[in-house]
């Protein structure tokens, strides 16, 4: 008990210490271990491209966002980034969320806002990777192989965003391309791109906490069947 008291005198004693322009002492971060504070800062950083992403997707393709009468981006943000997710899915994506939402977007069938339920597809499985926390303290055991198949489920729909198209030859989402005075713009790529590369280094690093097995599945991209989470 006594080291414990000392430990937490030192810190506090030393944050006392720091540059003014550091981040300051937060007494919650004594429950949290380093790995913790790289999950914080991963899933700070997902929330973030996944914001980016939906932001472009819809400037790209404003058709989606106007199927339904009188909605906007902020709108939609507030929807796909509430405190605390909706347990039970989005009513307009017939109650589905994660990786159920994604098939809407490539769907014939489907003919409501192809890049809401894409969005809701990814931020809905990136949610469930990390057990639908903000934060991670050390008490929380995030799950490896839920990190590690979210990474594969974005290489899927990196592959069906860039390739999947309707009936008639066109592409569901319009993203990356070359526009008419021969600009080459892959933004969107590079987004997934970080996007699977946090996912993957989370999932190896509470692989390495852990000593648990990671089990690297192989699947094909252009399946529409996606790693459960």
């Amino acid at each position: 008990m006594m080291r414990f008291i000392l430990v937490i005198t030192s810190l506090v004693l030393l944050t006392g210490c720091l540059d003014k322009n550091a981040k300051p002492f937060e007494v919650k971060n004594l429950a949290k271990s380093d790995i913790d504070m790289v999950a914080d800062v991963n899933i700070r950083e997902w929330r973030q491209l996944t914001r980016e992403l939906t932001i472009k997707l819809y400037k790209r393709n404003p058709k989606e966002l106007k199927k339904v009468s009188g909605m906007t981006i902020n709108t939609r943000l507030d929807q796909l980034f509430p405190a605390e997710r909706l347990p039970n899915g989005f009513a307009e994506l017939g109650y589905s969320d994660g990786v159920d939402a994604v098939p809407l977007a490539f769907s014939d069938e489907y003919q409501g806002d192809r890049v809401f339920a894409l969005m809701a597809g990814i931020t809905g499985m990136l949610n469930a990777a990390y057990d639908g926390k903000q934060e991670v303290f050390i008490l929380d055991d995030l799950d490896q192989q839920k990190l590690y198949n979210a990474a594969r489920n974005l290489e899927s729909i990196a592959w069906h965003l860039n390739n999947r198209k309707d009936s008639e030859g066109q592409l569901y989402i319009l993203s990356n391309g070359i526009s008419s005075d021969g600009i080459s713009n892959y933004s969107y790529e590079r987004i997934l791109g970080k996007l699977i590369g946090i996912q993957d280094l989370m999932a190896d690093i509470i692989s390495d906490k852990t000593s648990r097995t990671i089990n690297r599945v192989v699947q094909g991209a252009a399946s529409m069947t996606f790693l459960p989470i």
